[in-house]
């Protein structure tokens, strides 16, 4: 589905986890400044002015909040997101309006930098970010410290942030210290490299093909008293496994069965199940699948371990409402794993108990959650859940109702034409994707939702050539005036519309030059207002063209 393209206390247990090294919220409760203390105890009911972001238009900017750093010898805080997406409304919503971080604000820099402003696409080059939401922590000298983790909740989040303002060194540099002398990282150490953001990390300090395999070691090579943190190291590196290889592995990978004895012990201790809250509400499925083979002993008690932990997080109130609604829609895809002919589109029948709980839930999320910002994080997830257990219609009455009230009920509107591609209903699944690309706001959301709606077209009325064509212009017509209309989300969205477009343009009837012809001289008149050194050119130039001509043109554009 197209949404899933676009796009995170408790009493300790008896036992052993009770010997490991002082935990995170103990260092932060040693640490921190009193007033930084008072507010994490008083929670989010104190009013606040808020944090004071430092909103980031250009590359003057960004030299004007490092010099401000450096001024102030203070490290610097990005943030990196968009008004639509729905992780980066759950971090507005639980954590960015805490008084507690407000005051932990008082010792970064912060910089807000969001995707739709001009010229954003560009400074996201320079800092490396890619997906919303990410959060990076720099030195005033401008050296990445860590990125932190936007899925974690709230209270872990300001805990992991601390350390990170604490670190000696950079993740980067204690990731060779682990590799190569373990024993010499500290327990706040081990808890960095646990809690880094690894799936927003960009290669920065590991290559992507890499991550499975060292996260696997560092789990290995974790100091046995820090329960919680090699068990969030083991789970992160099954993440990385399933993203690598999302087939079933155990017959494949003799290690996986010790690592299903390790993730059941995990689901069996409440600490280590909120220590991991949002890898255990957001992987059941995979994890379950990668570890345990279809109709065997193994997958029938993981599942019914991991359902019973999930029931009882979509239960507890003390939780956020966006990992209440994770927890569910986990638990509706651990019912449908390995259903025969279980799929996204012919979801396998749950039991009628389930479909109440669901009903009851999602209802319940609805009536209870008020903030726009919570709202926008909260909605898309009982409606997927909804979609998941085979409830379109009520799915879609709750989409529709929310478009009234959303800032942004362009992304909802994907989702009601996903279900109507689902149903079969190919004119109206294309209107709600055109209504959405015409009720888009920002540059990079209108290029992004735009592209979508041309790869609709495509795929549901390959033969309304002057329709889709008429369509591709008008994304291209976006660019026009953008600073930065070539770069990393802009250039992702062209680049996979014009590959669509190349290759529906070959199919018969052929139409070749016909159609893409009229795209490549508006491309033509895009790159030519583009200075002749300008990195884009070699992006720009591409759209549209052969491979054979692209890679031709791209050696005489310079770097």
């Amino acid at each position: 589905m197209v949404i899933a393209l676009l796009a995170s206390a408790c009493s300790r247990p008896q036992g052993d986890a009770n010997t490991e090294a002082p935990s995170v919220a103990t260092a932060i409760e040693q640490a921190v400044t009193p007033a930084v203390a008072a507010a994490i105890g008083a929670g989010s009911t104190h009013p606040s002015p808020g944090v004071r972001w430092n909103r980031l238009h250009s590359e003057a900017d960004v030299t004007s909040a490092f010099a401000e750093a450096r001024e102030k010898n203070l490290p610097l805080f990005a943030y990196w997101g968009a008004a639509w997406c729905p992780p980066c409304n759950q971090v507005k919503a639980t954590l960015f309006a805490r008084p507690d971080f407000i005051a932990l604000s008082q010792r970064f820099v912060p910089v807000y930098l969001d995707g739709d402003l001009p010229g954003a696409q560009k400074l996201a080059a320079r800092f490396k970010v890619r997906g919303y939401p990410t959060m990076i922590l720099f030195r005033p000298d401008g050296t990445e410290l860590t990125r932190l983790p936007g899925e974690v909740d709230a209270r872990k989040y300001l805990q992991v942030l601390e350390l990170g303002l604490q670190a000696p060194q950079p993740v980067k540099q204690l990731l060779a210290q682990a590799r190569s002398a373990p024993m010499q990282l500290d327990a706040d150490a081990w808890r960095l490299l646990a809690y880094y953001a690894w799936d927003t990390d960009e290669q920065q300090v590991l290559p992507a093909a890499q991550r499975a395999t060292t996260l696997a070691r560092l789990a290995r090579t974790c100091p046995a008293d820090q329960a919680a943190t090699c068990s969030r190291l083991l789970l992160k590196s099954l993440v990385a496994r399933t993203d690598a290889a999302p087939r079933p592995m155990a017959r494949r990978a003799p290690d996986l069965a010790a690592s299903r004895d390790e993730v059941l012990a995990v689901l069996a201790d409440e600490h280590l199940v909120r220590e991991n809250l949002d890898l255990v509400t957001g992987y059941a499925g995979e994890i379950t699948q990668l570890l345990t083979a279809a109709g065997t002993p193994e997958r029938e008690r993981m599942s019914a371990l991991w359902a019973a932990t999930l029931d009882r997080l979509t239960a507890d109130a003390r939780l956020s409402q966006g990992d209440r609604m994770t927890a569910l829609v986990s638990r509706i895809a651990l019912a449908r794993l390995g259903r025969p002919g279980a799929s996204a589109e012919q979801p396998a029948a749950l039991s009628s108990v389930l479909i109440e709980h669901v009903q009851r839930e999602t209802a319940r999320a609805d009536r209870e959650v008020s903030d726009d910002d919570e709202r926008q994080s909260v909605i898309p997830g009982a409606a997927e859940a909804l979609a998941q257990a085979g409830l379109l219609d009520e799915a879609d009455r709750l989409l529709e109702a929310e478009l009234k009230r959303s800032h942004s009920p362009y992304y909802a509107m994907l989702s009601l034409a996903a279900h109507a591609k689902q149903r079969g209903h190919t004119s109206a699944a294309l209107g709600w994707y055109e209504r959405a690309y015409a009720a888009a706001q920002g540059p990079a959301t209108r290029v992004q939702w735009g592209a979508i709606y041309v790869g609709a077209l495509i795929e549901l009325s390959p033969d309304d050539s002057a329709r889709i064509t008429d369509a591709a212009r008008r994304v291209l017509g976006e660019l026009q005036g953008q600073p930065d209309a070539f770069y990393e989300r802009n250039a992702r969205s062209l680049e996979r519309m014009s590959g669509k477009l190349l290759d529906w343009s070959r199919r018969p009837p052929v139409r070749g030059a016909a159609v893409l012809g009229p795209l490549r001289a508006q491309r033509d008149t895009l790159c030519a207002a583009l200075p002749p050194a300008d990195p884009q050119q070699a992006t720009c130039r591409a759209l549209f063209a052969a491979p054979g001509a692209a890679k031709a043109r791209s050696r005489t554009v310079p770097a």
